[in-house]
């Protein structure tokens, strides 16, 4: 059996929803072949050797962008079995059938490509998905194949003090234990997380390193959900690569109940951690059910500070409750805070993106600002009560799009809604002081029309 694994987006990391199923399949027997949409073109030749043509989807943009692909690989291989597989495609099941997808994996994915693969090959491509939508089994992972993957110089560096680092990807937990409103983890993995053996995680960042990694990224959505099993992996890592850097996305409900467990990312290499803040209003983080509040977030700020880590949060600025002053509250706060060279110019422009399934339509004010569902967009579309916050939002995701630095861009934001000078203190350090990606998007943010066109 042929199989190609495709991927269109993954934040500039290779792809681990790639390479963990490669290992799968190949185990049994499989001949596998990988397409990263995001660093090169699809070869047609590949495509239509293809018996099974699996598309991986962890992310909206990734979706969007894989719905343009699917149409592409049809009509050159017509004869291909269609599957999409990862966090996004239980979730928009009905669409991604309607436009060729044959089955559908979410989940536990990797147990499922290899039974597809197998039904293919005795001649069950006609028959009915027997392999579950979402599959929360708890597996035995096996060590990704990245050697089917394009070079890591091809993906996003990290840079730091004017230098350019190259950065690996791996995953040590899938899931996460808690029901935030607007996650689309929630709808899949229902309060779950499963997690990836420490042999396993570690064997793939060796394989990294010796394909010239110098920083590595976890990709699970809350490291701290198990914190004794990402303490066991770090404390190896640097054992085995005292040099090796990393960084992490952790909730700040996390950060602040293990605030014991900081020094221990910083002594094993820790550079920065990513946290979901997504706002600064305690009325809009109840509504998201986020289990933090907005001094939650100070004192988290403040500690990371004393600790000497870097905070890179992100944020949800434009929701149906948004408001001029508050989002000119966040503005200060982060400038008080010193944080406007730790944010992305696009996390000050994400408006909420509300997919089928999602726990915030149990509110009832979002239930009266959203209109149709979009299947195409793969979402509600909402209007904001107040049209000039709209108006807001499509400026601000203009500048966010445009070439300028951090600071300009958060000064171009500032002028939109201050006429105060914005605050001496925004900014102390230099861009390069402080450790950051260079892929300038986001998973929850709408592709931009270069995406779309690269694709």
């Amino acid at each position: 059996m042929h199989v190609l694994l495709v991927s269109t987006y993954e934040l500039g990391h290779q792809p681990f929803g790639l390479a963990s199923p490669a290992a799968w399949l190949a185990e049994h027997g499989h001949e596998v072949a990988c397409a990263d949409l995001c660093v090169e073109s699809l070869e047609a030749d590949t495509v239509r050797e293809a018996d099974l043509i699996a598309f991986y989807l962890p992310m909206h943009t990734a979706t969007r962008l894989a719905a343009k692909v699917i149409d592409k690989v049809r009509k050159l291989n017509p004869a291909a079995h269609i599957c999409c597989y990862g966090l996004y495609a239980p979730l928009n099941e009905s669409y991604l059938r309607s436009i060729g997808a044959g089955t559908i994996l979410g989940g536990e994915f990797e147990p499922g490509l290899v039974s597809l693969a197998a039904r293919l090959s005795a001649g069950g491509a006609s028959g009915p998905q027997s392999e579950p939508l979402i599959s929360l089994d708890r597996l035995k992972f096996q060590v990704p194949q990245r050697s089917v993957l394009p070079p890591m110089a091809k993906y996003a560096r990290l840079r730091i003090g004017g230098e350019a680092k190259r950065v690996g990807y791996t995953e040590a937990s899938r899931g996460c234990k808690h029901l935030c409103r607007h996650c689309p983890v929630v709808p899949v993995y229902q309060g779950n997380f499963r997690v990836v053996q420490p042999e396993v995680v570690l064997a793939d960042i060796r394989q990294q390193v010796d394909a010239g990694a110098e920083h590595i990224t976890f990709g699970d959505p809350d490291f701290f959900n198990g914190p004794t099993h990402a303490v066991r992996i770090v404390d190896a890592l640097h054992h085995e690569f005292p040099r090796l850097t990393y960084d992490a996305t952790i909730k700040i409900e996390h950060l602040l109940k293990h605030r014991d467990l900081l020094p221990r990312l910083r002594v094993t290499g820790c550079l920065f951690v990513t946290s979901a803040v997504e706002s600064m209003d305690d009325a809009v983080l109840a509504k998201l059910d986020k289990g933090h509040t907005r001094a939650d977030f100070i004192d988290a700020a403040r500690e990371f500070r004393s600790v000497g880590l870097a905070l890179a949060p992100t944020f949800i600025p434009f929701t149906p409750w948004t408001t001029r002053d508050s989002y000119a509250e966040m503005l200060a706060l982060l400038a008080e805070l010193d944080l406007v060279e730790h944010v992305a110019p696009v996390q000050l422009a994400l408006r909420l993106l509300i997919p089928r399934g999602s726990r915030l339509l149990e509110l009832a004010d979002v239930q009266a600002a959203i209109r149709e569902f979009d299947e195409p967009a793969l979402l509600y579309r909402w209007r904001h009560p107040d049209p000039d916050m709209d108006a807001l939002a499509e400026q601000a995701l203009r500048l966010a799009a445009s070439h300028g630095s951090r600071r300009e861009v958060f000064g171009y934001l500032w002028n939109l809604v201050s006429d105060q000078p914005m605050p001496e203190n925004a900014g102390p350090l230099p861009h390069a002081a402080i450790p950051y990606l260079d892929e300038p998007w986001f998973c929850c943010a709408e592709p931009t029309e270069e995406q779309i066109a690269h694709v």
